[in-house]
């Protein structure tokens, strides 16, 4: 159901200081609404600079530690990892285990793309370090395929789901299980509308709403939130940073049946966020969750990159 956006790919908005001090996990449906409405109007534009690549982080020249992951918890608030065993990643057809990403020693700054951001939490497509690493989230939650919670056990595969109410249909225990294993759980809404142009008050009810329904099931209020489409307007910024919200996140990349598909160029970049969607197969031309997934693991690995959680690194 998403498509691409073209935002920038070195980040396109950051928070002004003064409305992230209301935007921490206390916000929720009844949180006062900021009484300055920020000037942006679309998110169009996409650069295919890539300064975002080279900007400052911390450098892994030698890369990630391979047994760093088991303490890697306590920096995002999600549950540590487990360590994967050590034939896991031969049972999903793959030649080599997935390369441990431990957090960074420090979060990266998110810098200011320039004169005339709106005030309010950023909007990132892609995350600046120079660690070789990229991101793994998954939309939506219509397909709930036991095997994938396995796929995710053996190989240690980091992912953050991005959960629509409408779609998860009840059985958030699943996307609990997925949770467990470290992986962050957050917010896309309640029936997955396209949110720009929306009066204010409808996108606060979506996004506020599915920030409660998300604490009551997993017991930490989300922080990140992913507009539908990639569908946004000045009150989507607005209506996020009142619910709670603390980084709108978009894509770099996204994966489909066929193979990743690039928002620019015809290779993954340090810091890049993929797209992908919990689908089965009557929406993947007869391809499983876990068949899609391990082709996507594949290319991350020929393209040398590992694969790290998003919360540590936002």
């Amino acid at each position: 159901m998403m498509i691409k956006t073209g935002l920038s790919r070195c980040l396109v908005l950051v928070a002004a200081a003064a409305l992230l001090a209301g935007c921490g996990d206390e916000g929720g449906a009844g949180t006062a609404v900021p009484s300055v409405k920020p000037s942006m109007t679309s998110t169009s534009s996409k650069s295919s600079s890539d300064v975002a690549e080279h900007a400052p982080g911390p450098s892994r020249e030698s890369g990630p530690e391979p047994d760093a992951r088991s303490a890697s918890g306590s920096a995002s608030g999600l549950p540590s990892p487990p360590v994967p065993p050590p034939d896991g990643y031969r049972r999903w057809g793959l030649d080599r285990p997935l390369e441990a990403a431990p957090p960074p020693r420090t979060k990266p700054s998110l810098v200011p793309p320039g004169a005339g951001a709106p005030a309010g939490p950023p909007i990132v497509d892609h995350v600046p370090t120079r660690d070789r690493v990229v991101f793994v989230t998954i939309d939506d939650g219509t397909e709930k395929d036991p095997a994938f919670v396995q796929e995710v056990r053996d190989l240690g595969l980091p992912i953050t789901g991005f959960l629509t109410d409408e779609e998860v249909a009840g059985d958030y225990a699943y996307f609990g299980q997925l949770r467990r294993l470290g992986n962050g759980m957050q917010n896309h809404t309640l029936t997955h509308p396209r949110l720009a142009g929306m009066e204010y008050e409808g996108q606060a009810h979506q996004i506020c709403g599915q920030q409660e329904i998300l604490t009551r099931q997993f017991g930490t209020r989300p922080y990140l939130f992913r507009p539908p489409y990639g569908a946004l307007d000045d009150d989507t910024v607005r209506a996020a940073a009142a619910c709670g919200v603390r980084a709108l996140v978009m894509w770099s990349a996204e994966m489909k049946a066929g193979g990743l598909e690039y928002a620019s160029g015809n290779r993954l970049h340090s810091g890049d966020i993929i797209l992908a969607h919990f689908r089965g197969p009557s929406q993947q031309n007869g391809l499983t969750m876990t068949d899609v997934m391990t082709s996507l693991v594949r290319e991350i690995q020929a393209q040398g990159f590992a694969v790290a959680r998003l919360e540590d690194y936002l």
